[in-house]
């Protein structure tokens, strides 16, 4: 199941919670940096252990301070490459297998892929459904829910969702 929400990432009430970063783990969004403020000192002691990861990998480390249990940290850029729509794509689907090797059933994401010199925000917004719908379709029990932060990224990810959960013949 895929639901849509306007919130805070950080507030989230799930097992696991995407966090898009560099390949330092420097944030690369708002949210992304507030995450790692609210989880507090120990997950970035933690982070500071894996040096780098190169671009599309995806580390879990406990959530420290926040509500969730975990946070999947995917890299989707570097100081020599920029984040781009296949960057995104292999962060998210290697951040997928990290959820699915715990086995946890829910997980918070932001829209990733959506930014300033992406493609067009309807076109990442189908990209990531797409990626999301793909690894339903492979059998996993996973409620996922993307949290956004405007009544338009509401409006644009909830239409694509469900014409998505349409084609399919599943539910949102």
């Amino acid at each position: 199941m895929i639901r849509v929400v306007v919130g805070n990432l950080a507030d989230q009430i799930v097992e696991g919670v995407v966090r898009p970063v560099q390949s330092d783990f420097s944030p690369v969004s708002h949210a992304s940096r507030d995450l790692a403020a609210a989880a507090g000192d120990s997950v970035e002691q933690k982070l500071s252990r894996f040096g780098s990861l190169p671009i599309g990998g995806a580390v879990m480390t406990p959530a420290g301070n926040l509500p969730c249990d975990f946070l999947i940290h995917v890299v989707v850029s570097s100081a020599d490459e920029a984040q781009s729509s296949l960057t995104v794509q292999k962060a998210i689907q290697n951040g997928l297998r990290r959820v699915s090797d715990m086995g946890l059933t829910s997980l918070a994401l932001p829209p990733l892929g959506i930014g300033v010199g992406m493609t067009q925000p309807e076109d990442a917004a189908r990209a990531l459904c797409e990626i999301l719908f793909n690894h339903l379709d492979e059998g996993e029990t996973l409620d996922m829910t993307l949290v956004v932060s405007s009544p338009y990224e509401e409006e644009m990810f909830s239409r694509i969702v469900q014409e998505l959960a349409e084609q399919r013949g599943s539910d949102a």
